[in-house]
């Protein structure tokens, strides 16, 4: 996978909404060949609809949000704070009480057999 040399005016780049089982979200997605790259905003009260076990890096721009995991455990998340996780490794899904801001990229990259 190549991917030349690019710039990013995330003002340019369209915002589409997503609805969670509460709240509601809104991306801005730059799809490449084997990577999404996304600006996500969670509003207040946000609570994803579904539990995720894709892999993701996220840094959190602004703002605050938990990382609840389907065993219970769970994560803060404050500005300039970032987790990292493969496909598959976990079950774990977004919440914000007053809004955030996150950086989160995605790709083949995280794939867990590309890992070995």
């Amino acid at each position: 996978m190549n991917i030349p040399f690019q710039t990013i005016d995330w003002a340019s780049v369209p915002k589409t909404e997503h609805p969670g089982e509460t709240g509601t979200s809104f991306w801005q997605t730059l799809q490449l060949p084997g990577l999404r790259v996304r600006i996500v905003e969670y509003g207040a009260g946000y609570l994803a609809d579904h539990w995720c076990q894709k892999g993701h890096i996220v840094y959190c721009i602004e703002g605050e949000f938990e990382t609840e995991m389907e065993d219970g455990q769970s994560f803060i998340l404050s500005k300039g704070m970032s987790y990292v996780v493969s496909d598959g490794l976990s079950s774990h899904r977004s919440v914000s009480k007053n809004g955030v801001k996150l950086l989160i990229v995605d790709g083949d990259f995280l794939k867990t057999e590309s890992l070995s």
